[in-house]
């Protein structure tokens, strides 16, 4: 697990999912840099924890408001906390936001009905959006790290999350929290997420020649120089 960590693990500095989070984030800045300020992001699902790993707490000209389950305490003057659900954002207006930012979260929201919803929800408060999530075809799943989990049949992966420890958790030897727990996990296909975001424009995040994930976004004139594999079938 240890070596593991050096690679899947976002809250070491040196990791690999690290890396990829701070070059998909020099992506995502090229995008607003040019935007009139103040600029209004909602991040869906977001912590505090990550805008100051990306050096952009307290950044002047951007005010970013954090919709999470449960809202934490902030301690930057241009951030906000709030829970809130991210299928149903009722709570915000039609365009309210100049950008939805959104990392590796749609695919923790539930079935595919409850992604068509968030992803409908984050397209309609933002004038522009950008999302990130993995893809359910790259061999090792993500979270329980185990190859083509993602794959199994519901009732063998429930029996491994009760018996052993898988990836980031640990064993759930309860039936009940188990299922509850596979079913927090459905990666998307790319067929699945240009059927979610239809306009957007679609990158691949490559490693060792595979895509490890996807990046969609959608409402800016004009696409930046981007340190990936752009999809172009999707615009």
């Amino acid at each position: 697990m240890r070596y593991i960590g050096r690679i899947y693990d976002n809250r070491r500095s040196d990791s690999l999912a690290t890396w990829m989070r701070r070059r998909r984030f020099a992506l995502f800045r090229s995008l607003i840099e040019n935007l009139p300020t103040p600029v209004r992001i909602l991040d869906v699902g977001g912590v505090q924890a990550f805008w100051e790993l990306m050096d952009f707490a307290d950044r002047p000209g951007f005010e970013i408001t954090l919709l999470n389950l449960v809202a934490e305490p902030v301690f930057h003057a241009n951030l906000c906390s709030l829970a809130g659900d991210g299928r149903d954002m009722a709570c915000f207006s039609d365009r309210e936001f100049d950008v939805v930012f959104s990392n590796s979260v749609i695919e923790h929201v539930g079935n595919f009905e409850d992604q068509r919803r968030m992803a409908a929800e984050v397209r309609r408060v933002g004038r522009r959006y950008f999302v990130q999530t993995p893809n359910r075809a790259f061999p090792l799943e993500p979270h329980f790290l185990f190859p083509w989990f993602q794959f199994l049949p519901r009732p063998l992966q429930v029996t491994m999350v009760q018996h052993f420890n898988m990836g980031w958790y640990k064993c759930q030897p309860d039936p009940i929290a188990a299922r509850r727990l596979v079913d927090q996990h459905r990666l998307l296909s790319i067929h699945e997420l240009r059927a979610l975001f239809p306009e957007a424009v679609l990158i691949r995040e490559r490693v060792l020649g595979l895509t490890k994930s996807f990046i969609v976004y959608g409402g800016w004139d004009m696409r930046p120089d981007v340190d990936g594999v752009v999809d172009k079938s999707a615009t």
